[in-house]
This record gives C-alpha cells, sequence and structure tokens, in this order.
C-alpha cells in the first residue's frame, strides 16, 4: 500500500502586535507638574507656603467634586429616565426640572441654596409653631435650621450639573436602536429588566466621553463653593493673598494646581474611553 503524502503544515501566522496607545497629553501633565515642583524647590518662599496653606482646600476640592459626581450621576439618570417616560406627569416634571435649572447661572443657584433656602425653611418653621402645634417639634428644628457649608454646596452642584447630566443620558438612550427594547421585552423581561440589562449598558458606553467631560467641567466649576462658605483651594488661595498681599505667586499656583488636576481627571477619562469603546 503506497504511503500517504503527509499533508504541507502551514506556517503559523505572525501575531498581529497590539497597537500601543501613548497619550502624549501625558506630558502636559508631567511639564505641569514639573512646573509645580521646580517653583517649590527653588522657591520655597512664598510658593512651599502657599502650597502647605492650599493643602486642605485642595482636598476639599477634590472631596467636593467627587461626591457631587457621584450624585448627579444618580440624579442625572432619573431626570434622563424621566425625560423619555411615557407618563406625562414625570415627563413634564422632569422637562420643567431640566429647562428651568439649565436656565439659571450655577453661581445664582448656590446663592439661592445656601442663602435662601435656609430663610424659607426657618419662616416655615416659625408658622408650625404658631399656627399648627402638633408639628411643635418640626416647627422648632426648622426654626433653629442652619445649612452646611459643604452640604449646601455638593447640593447645588447636583442640582445644576444633574440637569446636563440628564440630557446626556436621555441622548443616549435614544441613541441605541428601538428594536434592543422590542426584543428584549419579547424575551419576556419587563421594561426595567431591558432598560438595567440591555439598553443602559449600551448607553452608558456611548456616553462616556460626555460624562467624563461634565466631570472636568464640575472640577473646574467647583471653584464657585467658595462663595458660600466652603474652604477649597480658591477661597484658601483668596485667604492667603489677604494676609500675604502677593497676589501673582498665590494666583499662580492656584491656577497650576487646578492645571494637574483637571489634565488628570482628562487623562483618566481617556483611558476609560478607550478601554471601553466598541471594536470598529
Amino acid at each position: 500500500m503506497p504511503d500517504l503524502e503527509k499533508p504541507e503544515t502551514l506556517p503559523k501566522p505572525a501575531a498581529i502586535p497590539r497597537p500601543t496607545h501613548w497619550d502624549r497629553w501625558w506630558g502636559l501633565f508631567a511639564a505641569v507638574s514639573l512646573i509645580v515642583i521646580v517653583a517649590v524647590c527653588f522657591r520655597p518662599d512664598p510658593y512651599w507656603r502657599i502650597l502647605v496653606f492650599l493643602r486642605d482646600g485642595l482636598w476639599i476640592t477634590i472631596v467636593t467634586t467627587v461626591v457631587s459626581y457621584v450624585c448627579i450621576l444618580i440624579v442625572g439618570l432619573i431626570a434622563g429616565l424621566g425625560r423619555i417616560s411615557k407618563n406625562s406627569v414625570i415627563q413634564g416634571v422632569a422637562s420643567i426640572y431640566v429647562e428651568v435649572i439649565r436656565g439659571i447661572p450655577l453661581l445664582v443657584q448656590l446663592y439661592y441654596i445656601y442663602y435662601v433656602s435656609p430663610v424659607v425653611l426657618q419662616s416655615l418653621g416659625r408658622y408650625l409653631l404658631e399656627h399648627v402645634p402638633a408639628l411643635g417639634g418640626l416647627g422648632q428644628s426648622l426654626a433653629t435650621m442652619t445649612l452646611n457649608p459643604f452640604v449646601g454646596a455638593v447640593f447645588g452642584l447636583t442640582i445644576c450639573y444633574g440637569a446636563y447630566v440628564g440630557e446626556i443620558y436621555r441622548a443616549g438612550i435614544e441613541s441605541i436602536p428601538r428594536g434592543q427594547l422590542e426584543a428584549a421585552r419579547s424575551l419576556g423581561m419587563s421594561y426595567f429588566q431591558a432598560m438595567r440589562y440591555v439598553i443602559l449598558p449600551q448607553a452608558i458606553r456611548v456616553i462616556l466621553p460626555p460624562l467624563g467631560n461634565e466631570f472636568v467641567a464640575l472640577l473646574k466649576d467647583s471653584s464657585l463653593v467658595s462663595a458660600v462658605a466652603v474652604a477649597d483651594m480658591t477661597r484658601r488661595g483668596r485667604e492667603f493673598m489677604g494676609k500675604t498681599f502677593t497676589p501673582i505667586e498665590t494666583w499662580t499656583m492656584v491656577a497650576l494646581l487646578y492645571l494637574v488636576l483637571t489634565v488628570f481627571a482628562a487623562r483618566i477619562v481617556s483611558y476609560i474611553e478607550r478601554k471601553t469603546a466598541y471594536a470598529r
């Protein structure tokens, strides 16, 4: 019996090298950080003193931004779902919230929440004490209520940015083909299950870039909370300038620290976008 010829062995395909994604903007982060280090090392007076003085304000700025952003994502999701709700009442309330809040500047909202809302609640408390004795405990609590600056700042940032993020959520959900929802419902899912397991995971991947941009914008706009007695980096810088009368050095250091934070946050957001992007 003749020997069967062995099939020719095919060469293994060469491995396709994965492209390395080096974000060149990390160079800007390194350059700004180097400028801060050089300024502190070669001119410790006043730059090192400024940095030490701003240290607690820097921490307050980061905490305020992160806590507010978590709350904003929740409020924005509720507002976005309300905007696409088939219930006319829910849709109307969500639409009024978005349109009204987007029409008022953030600084005015912070002033209103911090200065006006306590006065309104205290007046309500005095009214309850005088006219509704059964609610005397609640009235007493309201009549003596004061608002913590940090809580007021977080509340104001959440209310303002929640309206913008709500529109981002709405646009992301509406960008998913309608057939996705219909297919999920045909498999026996309820509307909420379809939104949770099918629509929202896809929508969030679509809206990650604008959500990241909102975080960077929030980090910068957090400087406005200094107007309502929050000892953030901007307020601490103003206090240091008032004590030492060194406006150039003080605000140069404040600007550089904000630039370091925003560039770093933008690079992290860009990294997350690349890791979660759809394959093209």
